[in-house]
């Protein structure tokens, strides 16, 4: 299992008229948090990209528990459960305070950038996230 963590600070321009964060912005939040876990572990979009690899977001569900306002920190914690094949699938969960204010699963799917066809993950992503998961299940045996 892959496991992350990382703060955002919403700011006044993502916020809607009652003060809370607009909706839409959890799934750039969600995209974010996505990007610093995978970069933890030397995942990189750019690097992927220049190899002709995408990672195009092929769903994304939330719920909202209570809304988050503007300029309190919101801690994102970002899990991935299983490797990834062709799918790559994460779960987040939007905490302030301890309070938890938003969860929510993305999937994307690894892509050839010249054919935009679906394609098994890449061995440089397998081979960078790997051994956290042969960690994890040597504990839990």
């Amino acid at each position: 299992m892959l496991k992350g963590n990382y703060t955002i600070r919403p700011r006044y321009n993502e916020v809607d008229q009652m003060g809370y964060v607009y909706h839409a912005n959890y799934v750039t939040y969600c995209h974010q948090a996505r990007t610093e876990l995978l970069r933890k572990y030397g995942v990189n979009d750019c690097a992927l990209e220049e190899k002709g690899i995408m990672m195009p977001v092929i769903e994304m569900n939330l719920k909202y528990h209570r809304p988050a306002n503007y300029d309190v920190p919101l801690q994102i914690t970002t899990v991935v459960e299983e490797l990834p094949q062709t799918r790559f699938s994460f779960k987040f969960e939007f905490r302030n305070d301890q309070q938890l204010i938003c969860t929510a699963k993305s999937t994307v799917v690894f892509v050839n950038a010249e054919t935009r066809k679906p394609m098994r993950a890449p061995e440089c992503v397998i081979e960078a996230i790997s051994n956290e998961f042969k960690y994890q299940t040597h504990i839990y045996q």
